[in-house]
């Protein structure tokens, strides 16, 4: 299952500098063990925002919650979910 999240962090200003380096360094770790499992095949940036865009390819909603719980950074974010099926027009598509 193809899921679109999005995620924006806010972390507080006042988390002291050596926790919040130790928690990002713990973040990126995570992301890319999930990347490596293939469950998180995409990733950006978004441009100008403490945000992303991914894309997570996973066999349930709960693998995901699971996934995206086990982030260091969880507390701190607002994450939307889109689960996503193939569009008809895609070059490629099954037709039927």
């Amino acid at each position: 299952m193809l899921f679109h999240v999005r995620m924006d962090v806010a972390i507080p200003h006042n988390l002291d500098p050596e926790v919040r380096a130790d928690l990002v360094a713990r973040e990126k770790a995570r992301a890319l063990e999930i990347q490596a499992s293939g469950a998180w095949p995409e990733l950006w940036r978004i441009a100008g925002e403490y945000a992303n865009f991914s894309i997570f390819d996973v066999s349930s909603n709960d693998e995901l919650h699971d996934l995206l719980t086990s982030l260091p950074l969880f507390p701190y974010m607002k994450i939307r979910v889109t689960p996503l099926a193939t569009h008809p027009s895609k070059l490629g598509a099954a037709r039927g």
